[in-house]
């Protein structure tokens, strides 16, 4: 643009940026994780005038993105993300690529240069809407004061489409530095509500299932609550079926008198051997379908006429479900299910993933929250997790690692009542390892057990199937973490959390009673063969 904006005058103190943030506090926002630059400091200006919107700072913009996904998932809000230009939103892409995966609703705040400026290609100019593209539901250019409310209202619309997702404004330092219109209305908040399923899908899925036959029922997405499950549950037992969730759910209730929900398997052929020859009605969740494509390996596991599309990702799944099992005949007596005992593994035995899992099994409390990442504990968890008091469990929607810690940030900040654990991967955790001193700063509620085995555990796994030596010395160079080993524990003492190395059963006890019940973070490095 050739004319510049008028500049901050002291006659009119409203500023764009007051108005922005109006506008996203009327319409539901309640936290921001920032980390801000040059080009934000009007909006770091009004977050200090304004006072209603925490703030979290965080070193790292993937930590900021992650966050606001655990936030998202654990609370059904809309969080901020406040970025500098570009660049700093593309090191928080790969957790918004996980954030996609689950439908969370999140509004990205990017500064950007000041529209007179741009045409001068400056070193931090980039082209941000094809960043953000990829990952946002809509990309909006605030291009003048004038536009901010429609701009907010906008975008939070576009969180609401289909299952939810993002949504961008990119805001340009002298829109939002300049006085704000004085007629501007902020929005009122826009609920996310799925959409209904229709009638007459209910009818076919009724008129197919009718029929005599083996059934899997596969839950997903707002299917994985307390009531879609036990919705899922009444009519797998009415079809004297299976229900199992998709392999990695955004969020999922587990455990106590829950009816145990079977995962999905990982790998192409375990899945097709899973589903054998049943039906699969899909309820909230997408087809089964291979993790990566595999030589002599179907990418779609459940042939189409083997698929009962009930509900679609974004669909009321519950809904659906109930009014499906009545159209059926009415809910089945399902006998309730009863804890499964648990007790402490052997004290002096050395830890293994299946020991940590157990005492966690033990200690868990009521109403927890886990934030999971990696195969090495993650597997055995979901195994396992109808044993544990009830609890909600996140998982990697997307496969981009670096998820579990900012997560679980995230959940503590959006239920600060309730326990947190982080089960995470050591490869995984050094992505976005300074989720820790956001951790020690906000004073967070989180234990973290990172399973310490010093390597890449699902590569190794993938060579093995693959028949590849893992002895060889290059394979070794590029699966094991171990030259030098990570001390863990001196990693987070450098981010203000506590920390301490278990290598026993009892050594895990101990840690994890400890922070289980600590005004704050824990690590505990779990030692792992």
């Amino acid at each position: 643009m050739d004319a510049q904006l008028t500049p901050t005058n002291t006659a009119n103190p409203r500023l764009g940026a007051d108005l922005l943030l109006d506008c996203l506090f009327k319409g539901g926002a309640r936290i921001c994780f920032a980390n801000p630059g040059t080009t934000e400091l009007a909006l770091v200006s009004a977050l200090a005038r304004d006072g209603r919107l925490r703030c979290v700072l965080s070193l790292f913009e993937g930590v900021c993105t992650g966050a606001a996904d655990g936030y998202a998932r654990v609370s059904g809000q809309v969080p901020l993300t406040l970025l500098h230009l570009g660049p700093g939103f593309a090191n928080g892409i790969a957790n918004l690529h996980n954030a996609r995966r689950a439908g969370s609703r999140i509004v990205n705040l990017i500064g950007d240069h000041a529209t007179w400026h741009l045409a001068f290609d400056a070193p931090l100019t980039s082209d941000i809407a094809s960043l953000a593209r990829p990952v946002s539901r809509e990309v909006i250019y605030l291009d003048s004061p004038d536009a901010i409310t429609s701009a907010v209202r906008q975008a939070f619309i576009a969180t609401n489409q289909a299952e939810g997702g993002a949504a961008t404004l990119v805001i340009p330092t002298d829109v939002v530095d300049a006085p704000a219109p004085a007629a501007a209305v902020p929005a009122e908040a826009i609920p996310y509500r799925p959409t209904p399923v229709a009638q007459g899908v209910i009818e076919a899925a009724a008129t197919t299932l009718a029929d005599p036959g083996e059934t899997i029922v596969l839950l997903g997405g707002n299917a994985l609550t307390e009531a879609g499950i036990r919705a899922g549950a009444a009519l797998a037992a009415g079809l004297g079926g299976r229900l199992l969730m998709e392999p990695y759910p955004p969020i999922v209730t587990l455990g106590g008198d829950l009816p145990v929900v079977e995962r999905q398997a990982y790998f192409p052929d375990d899945v097709i051997a899973q589903m054998g020859n049943a039906r699969v009605v899909l309820a909230g969740a997408r087809m089964p379908i291979s993790y990566f494509g595999y030589e002599g390996w179907p990418s779609q596991l459940v042939p189409d006429e083997r698929l009962v599309r009930l509900a679609e990702p974004g669909e009321d799944a519950v809904a659906a479900l109930d009014a499906l099992v009545t159209r059926l005949g009415g809910t089945p007596a399902l006998a309730p299910q009863t804890a499964s005992p648990v007790a402490s593994p052997e004290p002096e035995a050395t830890l293994t993933p299946g020991s940590v899992v157990e005492e966690l099994l033990v200690q868990l409390p009521q109403d927890a929250i886990i934030s999971l990442e990696g195969s090495t504990l993650g597997g055995p968890w979901l195994r396992n997790a109808h044993r544990a008091r009830r609890h909600r469990v996140m998982t990697n929607t997307g496969g981009a690692i670096g998820q579990g810690l900012p997560c679980a940030v995230g959940a503590a900040l959006a239920r600060p009542e309730a326990c947190v654990v982080s089960l995470q991967s050591d490869g995984s955790a050094q992505y976005t390892l300074q989720s820790l001193w956001t951790m020690a700063r906000e004073g967070l509620k989180v234990t973290v057990i990172v399973a310490a085995n010093h390597r890449y555990a699902i590569l190794q796994t993938e060579l093995a199937r693959a028949a590849a030596p893992l002895d060889n010395a290059v394979i070794a160079n590029l699966t094991r973490l171990d030259k030098p080993r990570v001390d863990w524990v001196a990693l987070a003492q450098g981010y203000g959390v506590e920390a301490v190395c278990a290598t026993t059963n009892a050594e895990l006890a101990a840690a994890l009673r400890h922070g289980l019940t600590l005004d704050g973070p824990l690590l505990i490095q779990a030692e792992l063969p």
